[in-house]
């Protein structure tokens, strides 16, 4: 008979037990598989990813490096920035030790790619706190003299980088690691033995760079932790404090220890502590645990205190140290035996408890069936004439369909309750999926199909247009969720927040009108009633200042910044002091950031630009406007590109040569020379706004108009050029709006993003 599968957790004191959580393993091995494919981690450096911890018998390195990385994604913890040339240690530590409380993932790597610095050493090290080392990882290589950069490859960690400054052997560098040195105090007996407790304290010194850091570990194998001050052992029986040190040139001493024992003081306690266990976990109706149980033990001594708690398995499983509750997870009948001593020696009789684990029932993995069904009347060319109506079934044989969803246009997802119609003029995309009682929800699915004019259902005679998940007036976000009402429109859209009103009064009687009329048709109840009255009252919306019916869609605050995304190449860095963001001359790649919040039909965008190119050099950037949700086309593997091919760019670029699209153009379509673009001088705040009504696009520089453009093809679609895929050769009339970023050089910034639909 096998014996039971146990898996005993861990206690703050005593860390975490090497190999206790292997699904972080697997987390590793994926990060660094991730690494490989996006091509951050070259294959032949593979090796080097997790390298061994040090074996002993081999000749020692001149000099020992050490870099350590904590929580931040913008910074190592500590780094070396000089050493001498030769054989060195390189040590790289990511943990909890160092402050790493999230398992997050870091790399050192030596840049190999770059003519400016060494390349001469291929170093890529992969570590987070739950690998096998612990987050630990040493390799050996042979510096030159020279610069090294190094950086750490994982994506959205591109700041944390540094140079290595490597001088000749000889030259005055720190090489030589902290003098470490431990003191115990307390009562002795005349063995030597320490009486009741013993008092610990370590103090290292350094004449080089001077100390960085002190460390201990308790045990043979006990994890190292910080120390800070001089920490007390009080359990009965032998120990063995270990201790090493880092100076701030990362040289780390050789590991040292003290050994000493803690008797009992003199005492007549003649009483075992008293012990109890628990057993938990599910059970099914005969009182058999569903897959695992676990069993916590406790003991309390009013004598001497209690010194060791142990426990056992089965009728002759020999006796472990109990840290932490037990967890078993075998099929099959189990007995868990237990006992404490207290610091006198007294021990009690041992107890037990006995359970049964049984095989879980089978669990419901799979989700829901959704079908989609489009129905209404159509004309020649397939469009539906003035609506559709879009039906929803779903069916599951396991737990049962617990609620079906869809979502309009790349908006929300809205539970499904009856048929969807759908009647605005234009191209239109249902996505739908379904969730069953356990949990399970199926992958989403969509249908598209095209809304012409035509007889029939009217479309709904809507303010404007405005999708977002939840009711905002303004600026505030109630909360609310942003429910289709009787007539077709959305809470948002009868609310109008973004009319230009011309007094607060005249607003908040409309809001007061719109809300009156919801309640009663029973699609707000009197809470949400007054939470939007409230909202609509501290907007500000109609007061002086505030009635130009513009939304501030970036206003220079990280906060302004959360419904953007970036996708693509290049990113953009927050400039609060000036209220910008530019472009970074250090992710390389064209990308897009993107308004995600909301689609307009027609609008008025308006912002200011700056051109922050080098000198010898111009910024190539631009607005893109009324293209469909990026994550919408699989088929586009660049996710940026569906702005470039659905949408419309409206260049900007004051370049004398090169791309004879100039600023004010509409990219591939309409084409605007240097001289008509109003040119500034670099490092000038530019006033940009982009008007599109239909299909005429009017575009004004420093309050002039630079450009005119009219699409051709109707309302809902426009001819679009000769190598545009995916559209049948048409344009949408309806889209989200976005900010380019060309690449490194093309540095440009932004500012001061405002929106109003027309």
């Amino acid at each position: 008979m096998r014996p039971p599968s146990i898996r005993p957790g861990h206690t703050g004191r005593a860390g975490r037990r090497r190999g206790a959580l292997p699904r972080f393993h697997l987390w590793t091995a994926l990060a660094a598989a991730v690494l490989m494919l996006v091509g951050l981690v070259p294959s032949a450096a593979m090796a080097a990813i997790q390298p061994s911890a040090p074996q002993g018998g081999g000749p020692s390195a001149q000099q020992t490096l050490t870099w350590t990385a904590d929580d931040s994604v913008t910074d190592y913890k500590t780094a070396p920035t000089t050493a001498v040339a030769g054989e060195t240690e390189i040590v790289f530590e990511n943990s909890e030790a160092t402050g790493n409380t999230t398992n997050m993932p870091h790399t050192l790597t030596f840049d190999t790619s770059n003519s400016d610095y060494n390349n001469d050493v291929s170093l890529n090290i992969l570590a987070n706190p739950s690998d096998s080392n612990g987050g630990k990882h040493t390799a050996t290589v042979t510096l030159t003299p020279g610069t090294y950069r190094y950086y750490c490859t994982i994506p959205g960690h591109g700041q944390m980088q540094g140079t290595l400054e490597v001088t000749e052997d000889g030259g005055g560098e720190d090489t030589t690691p902290p003098e470490v040195t431990a003191r115990v105090d307390g009562t002795q007996n005349e063995a030597g033995d320490y009486v009741g407790s013993a008092t610990v304290a370590l103090n290292a010194t350094d004449e080089g760079s001077g100390v960085e850091k002190v460390e201990y570990a308790l045990g043979e194998d006990g994890e190292w932790q910080p120390y800070t001050d001089p920490f007390v052992i009080d359990e009965v029986g032998d120990h063995v404090v270990r201790h090493r040190a880092t100076d701030k040139a990362g040289n780390t001493s050789e590991e040292g220890s003290e050994k000493l024992k803690v008797v009992s003081p003199p005492t007549d306690d003649t009483e075992a502590p008293e012990t109890s266990a628990t057993v938990s976990g599910e059970k099914d109706e005969d009182g058999n645990y569903l897959g695992m149980a676990t069993v916590t033990v406790t003991a309390s001594d009013e004598g001497s205190g209690v010194n060791t708690i142990e426990y056992a398995l089965g009728d002759d499983g020999a006796w472990q140290r109990y840290e932490a509750p037990v967890m078993v997870h075998e099929v099959g009948d189990h007995k868990v035996r237990y006992r404490a001593t207290d610091k006198a020696g007294n021990q009690s009789e041992a107890a037990s408890e006995s359970f049964t684990i049984v095989e879980p029932p089978a669990e419901d993995t799979t989700p829901p069936e959704v079908t989609a069904k489009v129905e209404g009347e159509k004309n020649s060319s397939g469009a539906y004439l003035s609506s559709a109506t879009v039906n929803l079934t779903a069916k599951d044989e396991e737990s049962g369909v617990a609620k079906t969803e869809y979502s309009l246009d790349s908006g929300p997802y809205l539970e499904y309750k009856d048929s969807v119609i759908v009647d605005r003029i234009g191209r239109h995309t249902v996505a739908y999926r379904a969730t069953d009682e356990a949990g399970n929800t199926s992958e989403a699915k969509s249908v598209s199909f095209t809304i012409a004019r035509g007889g029939g259902v009217p479309a709904p005679n809507c303010a404007e247009f405005d999708e977002r998940g939840t009711v905002f007036v303004g600026e505030i976000d109630t909360g609310i969720p942003n429910r289709i009402t009787d007539n077709r429109c959305r809470i948002n859209e009868r609310i109008e927040d973004e009319k230009d009103w011309s007094s607060q009064a005249l607003f908040l009687k409309h809001v007061k009108e719109a809300l009156d009329k919801l309640l009663k048709e029973k699609v707000i109840d009197q809470r949400e009633h007054d939470a939007i009255s409230k909202a609509a009252k501290d907007s500000g919306i109609g007061t002086p200042g505030n009635t130009d019916g513009y939304r501030k869609i970036f206003d220079g605050t990280e906060e302004s910044l959360a419904p953007w995304e970036q996708v693509g190449g290049g990113e953009f860095l927050l400039n609060e002091e000036e209220g910008a963001i530019t472009s970074s001359t250090e992710t390389e790649g064209m990308g897009m950031l993107w308004f995600t919040e909301r689609r307009y039909d027609d609008f008025s965008l308006k912002f200011q630009w700056r051109d922050d190119a080098p000198a010898d050099g111009h910024a190539n950037a631009g607005a893109f406007v009324r293209f469909p949700k990026p994550h919408d086309h699989p088929e586009e593997e660049r996710p940026e590109w569906v702005a470039i091919k659905y949408g419309h760019e409206i260049q900007i670029n004051d370049s004398p040569t090169g791309d004879m699209y100039k600023t004010g153009s509409v990219y591939g379509f309409d084409r605007v020379g240097l001289a008509g673009s109003g040119v500034t001088p670099k490092g000038t705040w530019n006033d940009y706004e982009v008007r599109v009504v239909n299909q005429k696009y009017e575009i004004y520089r420093n309050g002039e108009l630079i450009n005119e453009f009219q699409n051709s093809g109707g309302q809902s679609f426009v001819p679009a050029r000769d190598d545009d895929p995916g559209t049948d050769g048409r344009r949408f009339a309806s889209g989200y709006l976005g900010l380019q970023v060309h690449g490194t050089t093309d540095v440009i910034s932004y500012r001061d993003i405002r929106v109003k639909p027309l």
